[in-house]
This record gives C-alpha cells, sequence and structure tokens, in this order.
C-alpha cells in the first residue's frame, strides 16, 4: 500500500469519527431540548430556557458541520462558518435580552432537580465531545469542525454557568444567580461569533 493510499485511508476514518461525535452531540441535545424545555417550564427558569435554546443552537451547529463533511469544499466551508457565527451572536443575543427582563422583573425561580441533574451530565458530555472535535479537526486540517468544537465547548461553560446559578438558587435562594449566570456566555457567544466570521474571511 503506497503512502497516499494509507493517507487517504487516515483521512477517511477521521471524518467518520467526526460524523460520529457530531452525531453524538445531536442525539444528547435532542434528548436535552425536551428535558430542558420541560423543566425550564416547571422551574420558571431563565437561565434554563437559555439552556434550551443553546442546544438548539449546537444541535444546529451539528447540522451544518455534518453537511461541510459529507461534501468537503471551498463554498460549503465558509458557508457553515457564516452560519455558525450567527448562531453564537442568536445566542448571545437572546441570553443578554431574557437575562435583563427577568433581572427587571425580578421573578424568582423555582428549584430545578431534573434541570440540576442534566446540567451536570451536560457538562462532562459537552467537555469530552468538545476535545474529541477539536483533536480530530486539528488531524483533519478541518476549520468547520474546529469552530464548531467551540460551539461545544461554549454549550458546557453554559451548563456550567447555569448550574451554578440554580444551585445558588436552591441552596441559599439567590434567585438573581439564574438569570445572572446566563451572562457568562454572552462574552464567549460574541468573541466565539467574531472567530467564526473571521475564519471564514
Amino acid at each position: 500500500m503506497s503512502q497516499a493510499e494509507r493517507g487517504v485511508i487516515v483521512e477517511s476514518a477521521l471524518l467518520q469519527r467526526g460524523l460520529r461525535l457530531e452525531y453524538a452531540t445531536l442525539g444528547w441535545n435532542v434528548v436535552g431540548v425536551g428535558i430542558v424545555i420541560a423543566a425550564a417550564i416547571a422551574a420558571r427558569s431563565v437561565a434554563l430556557a437559555g439552556f434550551g435554546l443553546d442546544s438548539v443552537i449546537e444541535i444546529f451547529a451539528s447540522v451544518i458541520v455534518v453537511w461541510q463533511l459529507k461534501g468537503l469544499n471551498e463554498y460549503r466551508e465558509q458557508r457553515a462558518l457564516r452560519l455558525i457565527g450567527w448562531a453564537f451572536y442568536a445566542l448571545a443575543v437572546y441570553i443578554l435580552i431574557q437575562a435583563a427582563y427577568v433581572l427587571v422583573l425580578r421573578a424568582h425561580p423555582h428549584t430545578s432537580v431534573p434541570g440540576i441533574l442534566w446540567l451536570g451530565a451536560t457538562l462532562l458530555a459537552m467537555l469530552l465531545l468538545a476535545a474529541g472535535k477539536r483533536a480530530t479537526g486539528a488531524k483533519l486540517g478541518n476549520t468547520v469542525l474546529m469552530t464548531e468544537a467551540h460551539v461545544t465547548l461554549i454549550d458546557a461553560y453554559l451548563a456550567g454557568a447555569v448550574l451554578i446559578g440554580l444551585m445558588l438558587n436552591a441552596l441559599v435562594g439567590w434567585w438573581w444567580a439564574d438569570p445572572l449566570a446566563g451572562l457568562v456566555i454572552v462574552y464567549y457567544g460574541v468573541k466565539e461569533g467574531i472567530a467564526a466570521w473571521q475564519s471564514e474571511g
């Protein structure tokens, strides 16, 4: 077997690994959207509602990457990066508006045990998936997969931030920690949205 043939086999294996990582992310978030939305409604939690939107954006980003991995070309890569950039901006804007709305109205969310348990599991799952995507994308030289690894990492950060907010509300009654927790992600959303657009250029 020639070196070129071995290279093709390795690249094909890496592409399949990237697709499996994206399918795992999709599956986790499709299940998570239902759990988180139900928990958000029951607890009247803006932070959980924001996390539910983040899961929808993560599904969107994963679909884009699957589409790109199945048809590598420059046009698809540029368009995929642009769409991921918009997803970051949408996430940051939504969380900012919702957090401001709740803080002004002083709406007190209830404790959500299902939400806390799911967020803890999601934090660990997204950290592992992000690491796998980043490593696979680097070996492939695939900018879109590496960029989407940031989306997954932000999903982990958001899970951690919202988890802290829910725990503070549950344990010490700090109701404002729930919406405030979501603001942690606004910075990351804007930063990574800009990075996605710069990569696309």
